[in-house]
């Protein structure tokens, strides 16, 4: 995913910026360059701010969050308009977006007390005379540096799940989507008015860089590779653990016993829908030779249908729109066809509907992010052939796979962190599946139990009840202890138990 620039835009100072709609250039708002210091002292504020937040408990949490969650449910009009101006995506999908944001809300405020409150386990054999509890401890402070393709539903996907662990948040949203996450942070102190637990940091690169050594207990990022590893770089000097979410090149396999009509829609929309400015939409696409042709064509058709300005907005970052034209320029020039749109779809700050077939894997088109409205489809022998070129790709986020009678077989053989079989990209609506990649696509998860916890230590406690027939952990043995643990370990492991 590709996110901040690090150079201001046109019409910014050295104090200040300008957020502008992308598609007509009108200014949504002015937003002040937050400085190194501005940044710590956001996050000293948040301290405090931090211990109140944690002693309220999971109860009171769960009640305010759940205060948020209904009072951005009800302004949906208001916020879905904002996010237009701002992000440039139409009405209905920042609609769509606002929705599954606020089932992620309601999730995690209801789940973090199972989740990660105190409950006890097995003590075991050698510390039988000990009870054993288990809780998770919120970090504290949490920064989180988001993006502007989804801007309230992936910083969300951090932003919920800390405040519900009981942490405090300092925000930066993308320089492109300030306003959004002014809205955010504003809306929430109308229900949390006590004390700064959410608090908002604007800027650009040097802004997001002071955050990551701010002093934060825990940082949280979504964007590209590229940034990500500078987050990680920034975070390191102080060992401040990180949540990294970067891009794909997500592929969506076709089977020969596919339902075409499905997998149809489910390419053309994975793959242009939000401009493709998606890190888990459809880039990639292999197709089984049975059914390639007859599937090019209906995709062909479909993608015709499509049109950016109507069904999707505007490239929202402009230096995108040359990546994406350097891409379909390399996928022609390597010996790739359009059978939609070419390099004349780049009309900016648009970008029309572009299918390529015949794409080289060696393309950059094939191996690297687009990150705009492109598909390329690729005729294989089998699904064989296709998962070994879909786990090809240094990205591992998602996947999608299409097969009336093989799906999950085929999903099982995919590597990324998340699949969906017979749709596209709907695991990231469900609230109790983790969200993240492996290898170049990032790691640790956003969303359910493991996005909790991904938001607050385990804490491990032992209790002494009473004395231990047998204590191993003192000097003061009786003879013989050598003797009797020996006899006790065999007694109890020495041989295998049908069934255990």
């Amino acid at each position: 995913m590709t996110t901040t620039a690090d150079l201001p835009t046109a019409g910014t100072s050295a104090q200040s910026f300008e957020s502008l709609n992308p598609a007509s250039g009108e200014v949504v708002a002015k937003f002040p360059v937050h400085s190194t210091e501005d940044v710590r002292a956001a996050v000293e504020r948040a301290r405090p701010a931090a211990l109140w937040w944690r002693e309220l408990g999971f109860g009171a949490r769960k009640h305010r969050l759940r205060q948020w969650r209904s009072l951005i449910a009800s302004r949906m009009d208001e916020f879905a308009e904002l996010i237009h101006r701002e992000n440039g995506k139409p009405i209905f999908d920042a609609t769509g977006e606002l929705a599954i944001a606020i089932e992620h809300l309601d999730w995690a405020s209801g789940a973090a007390q199972r989740v990660l409150g105190r409950r006890k386990v097995k003590s075991g054999l050698l510390a039988a005379n000990h009870a054993a509890t288990l809780e998770y401890v919120p970090y504290g402070v949490v920064g989180v540096l988001g993006p502007w393709n989804y801007p309230v539903h992936t910083p969300l996907g951090s932003i919920s799940y800390a405040l519900a662990a009981g942490n405090a948040v300092v925000f930066k949203p993308s320089e492109y989507t300030p306003a959004i996450g002014k809205w955010l942070v504003d809306s929430f102190a109308e229900v949390v008015p006590e004390q700064p637990v959410f608090q908002l940091v604007t800027g650009f690169g040097a802004t997001g860089n002071a955050l990551c050594t701010s002093g934060v207990d825990k940082l949280a990022f979504t964007g590209s590779t590229a940034t990500g590893k500078k987050v990680m770089a920034a975070c390191a000097g102080s060992l401040t653990p990180v949540v990294i979410e970067c891009g794909g090149k997500d592929a969506l396999i076709v089977a020969a016993d596919a339902d075409l009509d499905a997998a149809v829609e489910a390419t053309v929309w994975g793959g242009l829908s939000n401009a493709g400015q998606t890190c888990a939409g459809v880039e990639r696409v292999y197709v089984v030779e049975s059914v390639y042709d007859d599937f090019v064509a209906r995709v062909t058709k479909a993608a015709e249908g499509v049109h950016a300005g109507e069904d999707y907005g505007p490239i929202t970052m402009p230096s995108q729109l040359d990546v994406i034209r350097s891409h379909i320029d390399d996928a022609i020039a390597s010996g790739g066809r359009a059978v939609v749109g070419g390099p004349e779809s780049v009309q900016a700050p648009f970008v029309q509907p572009v299918v390529l077939v015949d794409v080289p894997e060696t393309s950059t088109a094939v191996r690297e992010e687009t990150f705009g409205p492109t598909l390329t489809i690729a005729k294989v022998r089998d699904a064989d052939e296709a998962i070994e070129r879909a786990n090809t790709s240094k990205y591992g986020l998602g996947a999608a796979v299409f097969s009336k009678d093989h799906g999950n077989e085929i999903a099982d053989r995919i590597s990324s962190g998340c699949v969906s079989v017979n749709s596209a990209i709907s695991y990231a609506m469900v609230p109790e599946l983790p969200f993240g990649g492996v290898r170049d696509s990032g790691f640790g998860r956003i969303h359910g139990e493991d996005g909790l916890r991904e938001f607050a230590w385990p804490r491990s406690i032992t209790t002494k009840r009473f004395r231990a027939p047998l204590n191993v952990t003192t000097f003061e043995r009786p003879k013989g202890a050598r003797q009797i643990l020996k006899a006790t370990v065999k007694l109890r492991w020495g041989r295998t138990r049908p069934g255990r």
